[in-house]
């Protein structure tokens, strides 16, 4: 069955999903995750995003936040590409570090935000690696400890998650202290990170009234929200394919754009597919591929193919010229 797309609308929650190939580690000790951290903080900061509750774990990671005017794709490319090279060079190893795509949730910031922030933060509580809230507090790689005040990441909106619990900045901690604290007790939770139309109902137990009752509600695997909020995101996204498809029916296809760009800079499109790597020839490709991704909604792998180099070197090319924006 082939994947689905990925439903990157700018400027909505996303919970991001990050594994280890094979459920291997993504970091082997304290520098990996610190610069992780420091490299997350940097792309989020010029994506423009808010973050507001990330875990990092031996294999896998966590990161709630809410995207910029780019949308998720940007900011997770740019990130995860440069992770898996300076993991990959730093520990000798080659190949694949993560396990496939990372995975997004577009989420339902009114009704899921407070249980997500929650969620993220306690996944080391759940994963045995600190038994109480108080070694939580002091736990380094969450950002519940951000929250508390005990660490200063500038690119974490804590401001916006104390908000959500009281207007006085000691009042909002004790209230987000012991909202999390309830939740200690809380194992897994599957429709936070799968589950479709349960995902989106809240709930099997929602799900079945709903059937007793004869409704039917529109759902969707990469969603957490009520049928409504699906719907919503279904229009934002389909007047970002709609543009799409209207410059695809003007026959507007990735060969044209390959075939005007070379002719204004005078490259031949042998020139462009055999690999050369002169300047002029690079900045072209950065050019087809950034039309691509914005005109046509292609991948990086289709554009790939189309100008003569492999995904990874398109991936780095297009963060080299949104790093210079």
């Amino acid at each position: 069955m082939p994947r689905q797309a990925r439903l990157d609308v700018p400027g909505a929650l996303h919970h991001i999903m990050v594994r280890g190939l094979n459920r291997s580690k993504i970091f082997e000790n304290r520098q990996d995750k610190v610069r992780f951290l420091e490299r997350l903080g940097k792309n989020v900061t010029e994506g423009e995003c808010s973050v507001y509750a990330w875990v990092l774990m031996d294999n896998h990671a966590h990161i709630l936040f809410k995207s910029g005017k780019q949308g998720i794709s940007s900011v997770m490319r740019k990130l995860l590409t440069w992770y898996a090279q300076y993991y990959n060079r730093r520990h000798g190893r080659t190949g694949y570090l993560f396990e496939n795509r990372y995975k997004s949730i577009l989420c339902d910031e009114d009704n899921y935000l407070l249980a997500l922030i929650r969620y993220i933060h306690l996944n080391p509580v759940r994963a045995g690696i600190v038994r109480t809230l108080n070694e939580l507090n002091r736990y380094p790689w969450s950002g519940h400890r951000a929250v508390m005040g005990n660490n200063d990441f500038d690119w974490m909106d804590i401001a916006y998650v104390l908000n959500q619990f009281g207007s006085s900045k000691k009042a909002a901690k004790n209230a987000y202290h012991r909202f999390v604290s309830e939740g200690l007790t809380m194992g897994k939770v599957p429709e936070f990170t799968g589950g479709g139309l349960i995902r989106s109902k809240g709930g099997w137990s929602q799900v079945l009234s709903a059937r007793r009752l004869g409704q039917k509600e529109q759902s969707d695997e990469r969603i957490l929200g009520s049928g409504d909020f699906v719907n919503t995101v279904f229009d934002e996204v389909e007047e970002i394919s709609a543009r799409q498809m209207k410059l695809r029916r003007s026959g507007r296809t990735i060969s044209s754009i390959v075939e005007e760009e070379c002719k204004k800079e005078k490259i031949t499109p042998t020139e462009l597919v055999n690999g050369s790597r002169r300047r002029k020839v690079s900045a072209l490709r950065t050019r087809i591929a950034k039309r691509g991704l914005d005109e046509l909604g292609l991948s990086l792998a289709e554009i790939a193919r189309h100008v003569g180099v492999n995904t990874s070197s398109i991936a780095k090319a297009i963060a080299r010229a949104e790093r210079k924006k």
